[in-house]
């Protein structure tokens, strides 16, 4: 993205209350995207929910379904963020400077919970894809990259001993879709595939250095095969796996652990840790994709209803039947 572009998609900001961060995401970044017609996707990280749609509502009144405004305003619509749906409440069809955007409002506390535990896997598995960040004042971006050593340490417990680049990345870019219910009806079912290869350049600038930490860990092998494509093959011995478990986030692990039991060792540190019990990488693959995909099927169901709540029956409605009109394009 050009900084002229960047200034303009940050100028949004300017029209809203302060946030703490803000990213852009869509298919309008993907850099051969030629439809400028498609709506740009904000997400915002905000200290307090309930203050800011309270200032919001005041200066952009139209952002929000009539009716929850005059029900409850932004305690009713913060209440539906977080206890129908993901702690994200969605305002699509807004329109700015003659293009229509899309922003979702998260409480900073539950975006950094998510980033680093995976609880609701669903801001996490947003920036596990490439993302443009406009505003960062809490150093989100550093956060986040335990959630991308993360991301590829469960690619990698998926993927056989040898693959290459793209495999990689639409494996990690799959991960968030895992039992996510829109894809049986309403996304397109070619999304991961053009998601990675529309944004091939920026999937590698992202995940090189944790390619390259695994890879000092004697975990990857990396080499060349022509072009713009990598290959790669993996250690199948049980330490590399342990190494890999290791790595996804405490939560994830705590559900391993409760699924395949625990025992107790003593870690780098000297400390007694938990550790996983596991007899084969097959057994660990399918258990962390057992919990991965729950996780992304209740986090879907909510934030679907509450999208249907939030966004008021016409806005869910028109927003529903663009997204079944794309998926339904991607199977005919």
């Amino acid at each position: 993205m050009e900084n002229e572009e960047k200034t303009e998609l940050a100028g949004f900001l300017k029209t809203l209350p302060p946030v703490e961060f803000c990213c852009v995401y869509g298919s309008t970044l993907h850099p051969n995207n030629s439809d400028k017609s498609s709506m740009v996707d904000y997400i915002l990280g905000v200290a307090d929910p309930v203050k800011w749609h309270s200032e919001n509502l005041e200066l952009n009144r139209s952002h929000y379904a009539s009716w929850m405004v005059h029900l409850g305003g932004a305690k009713l619509i913060t209440e539906v963020a977080d206890g129908i749906g993901v702690g994200v409440h969605f305002n699509p069809f807004v329109t700015w400077n003659e293009k229509m955007l899309k922003y979702g409002v998260v409480r900073m506390h539950d975006l950094v919970e998510d980033v680093l535990n995976w609880q609701r896997f669903y801001i996490s598995g947003r920036l596990q894809k490439p993302v443009r960040v406009l505003l960062d004042n809490l150093d989100v971006e550093n956060l986040n990259a335990a959630n991308l050593r993360a991301a590829v340490a469960a690619a990698l417990l998926i993927l056989p001993s040898k693959f290459n680049e793209e495999d990689l990345y639409s494996t990690i870019c799959s991960l968030s879709y895992m039992g996510d219910l829109r894809m049986l009806f309403a996304e397109d079912k070619n999304k991961v595939k053009k998601i990675v290869q529309g944004q091939f350049n920026l999937f590698r600038s992202m995940y090189k250095p944790f390619i390259e930490e695994y890879e000092a860990k004697e975990i990857l092998r990396v080499s060349s095969i022509g072009g713009q494509q990598k290959s790669l093959s993996q250690d199948y011995c049980l330490p590399a796996t342990r190494s890999l478990v290791c790595s996804l986030p405490p939560l994830i692990r705590n559900k391993l652990g409760t699924q395949l039991g625990e025992q107790k060792i003593i870690g780098d540190s000297s400390r007694v840790v938990q550790e996983v019990v596991f007899s084969s990488r097959e057994e660990a693959a399918r258990s962390m994709q057992k919990v991965v995909r729950r996780t992304v099927m209740v986090s879907s169901l909510r934030q679907a209803v509450s999208g249907v709540v939030a966004a008021g029956g016409m806005n869910a409605g028109r927003y529903l039947a663009n997204k079944v009109r794309k998926a339904w394009k991607s199977w005919t």
